[in-house]
This record gives structure tokens, C-alpha cells and sequence, in this order.
């Protein structure tokens, strides 16, 4: 087992320029959020996931590390972001003195978190996958000028429309552990619930068989109501 903590990686200066170039980049082309607010939502779920379910502390803070570092592949292009960013995390962690045994779960892990090309690998990689695709909140959606949004400019853009819809949202266990939820509450005078199935549909479908990776199931409310 290596030094390199959950800690200092986000410590780390180099990975911290990465991730914000990435967001940077993201903004200019009119994407959501995947700031430090993103990646740090996602290392504390794929963490959470994975403690929760007596997975070895090591491992949990490698799907930490991992989840913190999977969208820096965005800095390079959005398309293939997934396999850029594997590709920078492995020269990096390498060069921290990571061991390959730790590097592989990481860059694995980095590598199929994108729903066009994921694959839950290892309990690694569906943790992250879970963390990442059950962040959807109204703060991920960017400002336009430094202004609030208003209803014509959220008419545009579905993706703006179906984030900034949600009001509440947070995952949790059912009581056996057996069962991992995203629950919602949407403002359906933003959004309706059939909006948010046109534009995550892929993604839910993703967390369903990541759960399954981990022997569990996925579940999602939206307004109380168990839509999957």
C-alpha cells in the first residue's frame, strides 16, 4: 500500500489545475458543472457506497481518489474524456510512487465512468459510476452573466432545465444495505419527470448494472414515487 491519500490528492497542486481547466472548458461549450463541488460529491458517495457495503478501508479511499480525479480528462476534449482522463491519472499516480496493483483499480475505474463506454469492472469502477451519475442538483446548472435564470432562457436547454428542476436530491441505503436510492424532489413546473428520463435514461440504466456489480439494487424516487 503507497502514501498517496485521498488527502493529498486534493491536495496536489497539478491535479487541482486539471480540474479546473476541465470545468473551465466544459463552461465554454455550455456544460453543467464538474468543479471541485462535483468531484468532491462524488469521491464522498463512491466512498459512502462502498464503506457502507464493508468494503476495505484502502479500497474506499482508492474509489475516493479515483472519483475525485475522473473528469480531468475533460481539460484534453469531452469526447473520450474518460480514457484521456485514465491516461493523465496514470502518469501522475506513477509518478507519486503509487503502487501498479492500486494505479490499475484508478485508471480502470476513470476509464468506464462515461455511459457511452462504461463497464462496472470493479467495485472500483461501479462505486465511481454510481457517485457520478446520481449528482444531479440545481447547482450544477451555471449562471448566464453572474445573473439567476429566468424562464425563457430555461426553456432553451433540457439539460439546464432538468438540474435546475431538482430542489432536493441525496442517495441512501434501505435498511438491509441492499438497496441503494437516488431520491428526488423535482419542481414539475420547471421539469416534468419525462423530461429527465429523456436526457438520463442511459445513465439510470448505468447505475442499475453497477449496482448489480456490487450485488445490490438501484432504485429511484422522484417525488415520492419509485419510477425505477
Amino acid at each position: 500500500m503507497s502514501n498517496v491519500t485521498y488527502r493529498y490528492i486534493k491536495q496536489n497542486k497539478d491535479i487541482q489545475t486539471y480540474i479546473n481547466h476541465a470545468d473551465a472548458a466544459l463552461s465554454s461549450i455550455g456544460y453543467t458543472e464538474h468543479s471541485n463541488a462535483h468531484v468532491e460529491k462524488a469521491a464522498e458517495s463512491a466512498y459512502y457506497i462502498l464503506s457502507t457495503l464493508g468494503y476495505p478501508e484502502r479500497i474506499c479511499e482508492l474509489a475516493q481518489i479515483a472519483a475525485y480525479m475522473h473528469d480531468i480528462g475533460n481539460v484534453i476534449n469531452r469526447v473520450d474524456h474518460a480514457q484521456s482522463g485514465a491516461i493523465m491519472a496514470f502518469r501522475l499516480l506513477d509518478k507519486m510512487g503509487m503502487p501498479a496493483e492500486e494505479i490499475a483499480l484508478i485508471i480502470s475505474a476513470i476509464g468506464n465512468h462515461d455511459e457511452h463506454t462504461a463497464t462496472p469492472v470493479n467495485p472500483i469502477a461501479a462505486a465511481v459510476i454510481l457517485a457520478d451519475k446520481t449528482d444531479v442538483r440545481r447547482s450544477r446548472v451555471r449562471a448566464v452573466n453572474g445573473k439567476d435564470f429566468d424562464n425563457s432562457f430555461l426553456a432553451k436547454d433540457i439539460h439546464d432545465r432538468v438540474n435546475y428542476a431538482v430542489e432536493k436530491s441525496s442517495i441512501y441505503f434501505t435498511n438491509d444495505n441492499s438497496v441503494l436510492v437516488l431520491d428526488l424532489t423535482i419542481d414539475l413546473r420547471i421539469s416534468p419527470v419525462m423530461e429527465y428520463f429523456e436526457i438520463f435514461l442511459s445513465r439510470m440504466i448505468l447505475c442499475r448494472r453497477a449496482a448489480q456489480a456490487l450485488n445490490i439494487k438501484f432504485e429511484l424516487i422522484i417525488n415520492n414515487s419509485k419510477i425505477l
